[in-house]
């Protein structure tokens, strides 16, 4: 998505809304998404904010969609599902690896009290930046940067979600998880990994689950894939 010069399109308020809540109905019974919390983000944020024009017909569907530079925005239903999986309260600080269209920043920005999203493409980060603050949400900080080094001036966070798949999981991220805290990143090879959800414990020590198959574009850097 290159960086936007105009206000983001809008489409008929009442249009909408409709879509939004068939897109929430088909999350709760469809996808067994169960969190209120995040069924409720996923209502209040419009997904055709985060989309080209030429794709705003779709923005609601289950999908993963093109948004330029070979990147993609994630289908709703993995979008709820992360924010599902960190099980985040209003109080906490995340960090998230992959701006990306900033759609997935800004779910989470109505979960908790601040987002920090590290982006390593300039023109998605600004693209992100522009659509998040043209829906009015202020506590998404943005960052242009290799996102497998994390952003360590604000750590530690509460919860970290990576939404690109990795060869393993970054070292640095996991140094910047809080204890308590809970890491969801997807673990794999470059067309498929497994969702894994990585809790510290009130000494340190790591312990991990799976939380099913996902398909997400590589994470390239240091601690990545190669670009």
């Amino acid at each position: 998505m290159a960086a936007r010069d105009e206000p983001v399109r809008r489409v008929p308020l009442q249009e909408d809304r409709i879509r939004r809540e068939r897109m929430v109905a088909r999350l709760r019974e469809g996808r067994g998404i169960r969190d209120e919390r995040v069924l409720e983000a996923m209502r209040l944020v419009p997904r055709h904010h985060f989309v080209p024009d030429a794709l705003q017909g779709k923005a609601y569907g289950d999908h993963a969609l093109p948004i330029g530079l070979g990147q993609t925005i994630s289908q709703p239903w993995i979008v709820a599902r992360l924010a599902e999986l960190v099980a985040l309260k209003q109080e906490d600080t995340v960090l998230e690896i992959g701006s990306g269209s900033g759609y997935q920043a800004a779910v989470l920005s109505r979960l908790c009290a601040r987002v920090f999203t590290v982006e390593r493409i300039p023109e998605l980060s600004e693209g992100a930046r522009r659509a998040v603050r043209a829906i009015g949400i202020e506590n998404v900080h943005f960052k242009v940067f290799d996102g497998t080094y994390g952003w360590s001036e604000f750590a530690p966070y509460a919860a970290v979600v990576v939404t690109a798949g990795c060869p393993e999981v970054p070292a640095p991220l996991l140094e910047q998880l809080a204890p308590r805290g809970r890491l969801v990143v997807p673990v794999g090879d470059v067309t498929r990994q497994t969702l894994r959800v990585i809790s510290r414990d009130p000494s340190g020590a790591f312990t991990s689950e799976e939380a099913g198959p996902a398909v997400f574009v590589p994470l390239v850097g240091r601690y990545g894939f190669p670009s």
